[in-house]
């Protein structure tokens, strides 16, 4: 082909179709008509020789052809993306973007106090924070959505592979207790104790549930007999619970400072028993790092780290640009 048969404009009217689920939807987002919108989808058919949607249903169903479109299209616009902060690079830090992923719990409590000490030495960085599953989160940087993120759960094994997976921080996981509780005068209690205790949790499915559970088995702690009084859907629900005496939880530490210092909440500790995670780094080592995630890494997160995380630590990439091989992945956000 002497031409492509698509525009940029193109593609990104695609994955906003299928992203939003209509014509209109999609129009709406992107600022302009839905008969412009369905104008150029009828010009990249044309263009193509291919149909994109099926036009039967409510929704906006893309064909095969559609599919296999956006796929190789959400590559494309992503590597346009980075081509245009790699040239704000040039400004050395006097504008551009870093983009930051993290899971829940790291999410909330831990990268908003790492992204204020970022912005006070670079005020004129736009930072993005994305909060979401870890497997979403290390699908966003292989693809190059994000430029680094910091995650407490288990990257899946089969992410790893494209990945700088870095052992950061050791998070521990408290027991606490409202202040008006029986054992809240106590230090430590005994593993039997756990078991007359009233436990709020997060879903079964959540990773840090997971890694409590986990932890509880290998010390013989039977997680079956522990009686779970209510499951909620967040560590904000579950502190509020806890401080209004409906029962106790296992949090991480750094999502209840503030809590332990005014004295609303408690923790004591379980006999022989410290339940801990690792927190994670993960890069990209094959996509381009801007300075100012260069700058993030060197100089914001070895002051949290716990596992003495230096920029020798890190995979330092050429400063060249690299060409990108344009590859399919099929993409699972659970």
């Amino acid at each position: 082909m002497s031409e492509l048969p698509f525009t940029l404009d193109q593609l990104r009217i695609l994955k906003a179709i299928a992203t939003e689920g209509s014509f209109k939807r999609a129009a709406d987002s992107l600022f302009v008509s839905q008969p412009a919108v369905s104008l150029q989808v009828q010009n990249l058919e044309r263009q193509l020789n291919v149909p994109l949607f099926d036009r039967g249903g409510r929704r906006a169903q893309l064909t095969e052809a559609g599919n296999l479109l956006l796929t190789y299209g959400e590559k494309i616009l992503s590597i346009c993306q980075e081509t245009c902060r790699a040239i704000e690079d040039l400004q050395n830090l006097q504008g551009g973007t870093l983009i930051v992923g993290a899971s829940q719990t790291t999410g909330t409590y831990l990268l908003p106090q790492m992204i204020g000490m970022f912005r006070q030495k670079y005020p004129d960085v736009a930072v993005q924070l994305h909060v979401h599953s870890t497997r979403r989160t290390a699908w966003s940087v292989i693809n190059g959505q994000i430029d680094l993120a910091i995650v407490g759960g288990e990257v899946p094994p089969e992410l790893k592979e494209p990945l700088d997976v870095i052992p950061y921080a050791e998070d521990e996981l408290a027991l606490i207790l409202p202040v008006s509780h029986s054992l809240a005068e106590q230090e430590t209690i005994q593993k039997d104790d756990l078991y007359h205790l009233n436990f709020i949790t997060l879903d079964s499915q959540s990773t840090i549930r997971k890694v409590i559970d986990q932890v509880l088995s290998q010390s013989n702690i039977d997680t079956r007999r522990l009686k779970v009084e209510m499951e909620l859907s967040s560590i904000e629900a579950i502190k509020n619970a806890v401080q209004s005496g409906l029962g106790v939880a296992f949090v991480s530490l750094s999502a209840i400072e503030k809590e332990l210092q005014i004295g609303v909440m408690t923790t004591v500790k379980i006999e022989q028993i410290v339940i801990n995670r690792i927190l994670s780094v993960i890069y990209n080592p094959n996509r381009y790092r801007s300075k100012a995630a260069e700058a993030f890494s060197k100089e914001i997160l070895p002051l949290f780290s716990t596992f003495n995380f230096t920029p020798d630590n890190i995979r330092v990439l050429s400063k060249e640009i690299q060409p990108i091989e344009v590859i399919t992945n099929d993409i699972s956000q659970t």
